[in-house]
């Protein structure tokens, strides 16, 4: 309702000195003037007169997206447009308020003036309190180097308002846009192979990595070990400043052993010089996450050649050299590689024995094999993203160009499982609170918009280890997208260098499983009472009893996440030459 003051005070309302079109309604009464309506919140700013409102003159919103994927959006939803209003009496529209034109009387000077006064005060402390906010993040961010966990407000770099992609997957599951989201990425999974850094690039990114691991290791040893000279240490606590020590109470317990054990382990050369025996992982149990790997390791750990690292995610390769602890806590202190290297300090102890030979004359320690199994290995990388301030882009070096450049005769194992469901085994393991089958189906609906917008304007390969993006998204959805991660590590490892396993067809059939790791390893074959220990053992990390009191995901999230997921687990079935890749009998 628009108010107007008595004709002897002034007008409440702005004038417009704007006279109408001869062909408008009949020229206004003297005393009467056009007006300019102050648009909401919602609307772009117009000035017209009313007859421009009566005429049905009101622009329309223009949005316009470039086509940034080959494929159909007709049939797209379109953007919801803003609530039309009611016929006016006359039967016009566009008229957004009834104008009614009452005289009455305006507060007192007195009145005015107090009102004033406490709008000042209000946007006074209003404005302090904003400061007060803006400055504590600030100083949070000044405190914490870099802020690792990013809104989905953050994702300007990665997601274009002015696409045709943006949001238009719902709720309501229209399997129409899945299909083009398909679509989508079926066009764009035919990508080249990544090409790779340069040796020299990748041995100056971390020097200090390269100075301590020689070229060359130990003969006639299985595990890649050498002999490191100690030159006058031996006096000082080799363990006393180890990161992993410090945040695991289990490994302080190893390194008190150790710490009492460690001149005794010493090789003493002819000329007096005393060396350490280090040693890196033989293999490497690198992902993915929720598809097995706990338990091939518990198993693993059974075999008398297999010595794994005293705890069973170092997370090395990917995160702790970098200083990450946890993504919110920002980058800390970079663990160096010798406290990674002393993880593997007990199975040194053994192959040293196996060198030095013992009294019953017994080698076998030689045949002893380290790995580790971290299962972030095959996919994490987001740490190169902060280091180059890149969030949006491919990191400039992976995991395995390290792994491969300081060890090229690693062997790796893989393990997955049907994407689908090792999705909603990681939300009911990572989200502990308000957890259920609806909330996991609204947070799928969001990944999916979030990577189909990301999709529109960049390739697959950018999508999957964009950084903003999985920080963003309310689900870990790029981690099942497991062909991307393969390629690139066979781009660097030989394909008979990677074991990729099944978890359906390990737990199906476990003891045809373990032999083929075994051979893969080239390790001896157990004793049928050891054997029997092994397969008998109980699973390892299975679902809580809480988790499976949900049940099952819904029937229709399930859908959408097969229709997605089906391009991605083609081109995997193909690659490994196996059809249970497919996953489409889950």
């Amino acid at each position: 309702m628009l108010a107007l003051a008595d004709n002897n005070l002034p007008w409440v309302l702005q004038k417009v000195d704007r006279r109408p079109s001869p062909s408008a309604t009949p020229r206004p009464r003297p005393g009467e003037e056009h007006i300019q309506l102050r648009p909401s919140l919602f609307h772009p700013v117009y000035r017209m007169s009313l007859t421009d409102y009566k005429d049905g003159a009101i622009p329309q919103m223009d949005y316009k997206y470039g086509p940034p994927c080959p494929m159909e959006v007709e049939n797209y939803r379109k953007r919801p447009t803003m609530p039309s209003l009611d016929d006016g009496d006359d039967g016009r529209r566009g008229l957004p308020s009834v104008l009614e034109v009452r005289r009455v009387r305006l507060w007192s000077l007195g009145t005015l003036r107090s009102v004033t006064k406490v709008k000042v005060i209000s946007f006074l402390l209003g404005l302090t309190l904003t400061f007060l906010i803006m400055a504590s993040y600030i100083l949070t961010w000044d405190k914490k180097g870099l802020m690792l966990t990013l809104s989905p407000f953050h994702l300007r770099t990665i997601i274009n308002p002015s696409s045709t992609l943006s949001h238009n997957l719902s709720s309501t599951k229209d399997y129409a846009n899945i299909k083009l989201l398909v679509k989508c990425i079926t066009s764009k999974l035919e990508f080249s192979p990544r090409k790779l850094p340069l040796l020299k690039d990748v041995v100056n990114s971390d020097s200090h990595l390269f100075s301590v691991i020689p070229r060359q290791f130990l003969p006639n040893i299985k595990s890649p070990c050498w002999y490191e000279e100690l030159s006058g240490k031996t006096k000082v606590d080799p363990y006393r400043k180890n990161l992993y020590a410090v945040r695991s109470k289990s490994f302080r317990t190893v390194c008190d052993y150790l710490r009492n054990h460690f001149q005794e382990h010493l090789y003493h050369s002819e000329d007096d010089k005393q060396y350490r025996l280090r040693c890196l992982p033989y293999f490497y149990i690198i992902g993915q996450p929720k598809c097995g790997t706990t338990d091939l390791f518990h198993r693993l750990l059974l075999h008398p050649e297999v010595k794994f690292t005293t705890m069973k995610e170092p997370h090395w390769w990917t995160r702790k050299r970098f200083g990450i602890i946890h993504l919110k806590d920002g980058l800390l202190e970079r663990f160096p590689v010798e406290d990674y290297l002393d993880l593997f300090e007990l199975a040194a102890y053994h192959i040293q024995e196996g060198i030095l030979g013992n009294t019953s004359g017994d080698h076998s320690q030689r045949h002893i094999i380290t790995g580790e199994a971290s299962a972030s290995t095959m996919w994490d990388n987001q740490a190169w993203s902060y280091l180059y301030n890149d969030r949006a882009g491919e990191p400039p070096f992976l995991a395995q160009d390290f792994i491969h450049a300081v060890q090229p005769n690693a062997k790796i194992i893989v393990m997955l499982r049907d994407p689908v469901e090792r999705l909603y085994s990681d939300y009911l393991y990572f989200n502990m609170a308000n957890k259920s089958v609806e909330d996991f189906d609204l947070r799928v609906s969001e990944s999916l918009q979030l990577f189909q917008a990301c999709l529109a304007e960049n390739s697959v390969r950018s999508c999957v280890y964009n950084t903003s993006l999985s920080n963003a998204m309310p689900v870990r959805l790029n981690l099942g997208l497991y062909i991307v991660f393969l390629l690139d590590w066979l781009t660097v490892f030989h394909r008979d260098q990677i074991l990729v396993l099944q978890l359906e067809g390990y737990a199906a059939n476990l003891r045809l499983t373990i032999h083929k790791v075994f051979d893969f390893l080239n390790v001896g074959p157990l004793s049928e009472q050891m054997e029997a220990a092994l397969t008998k053992r109980p699973m390892s990390n299975t679902r809580r009893a809480a988790d499976r009191s949900l049940g099952p995901m819904l029937p229709s999230t399930r859908d959408l996440l097969r229709e997605f997921h089906q391009p991605f687990n083609h081109k995997l079935a193909t690659i490994l030459d196996n059809k249970a890749f497919h996953w489409t009998e889950t």
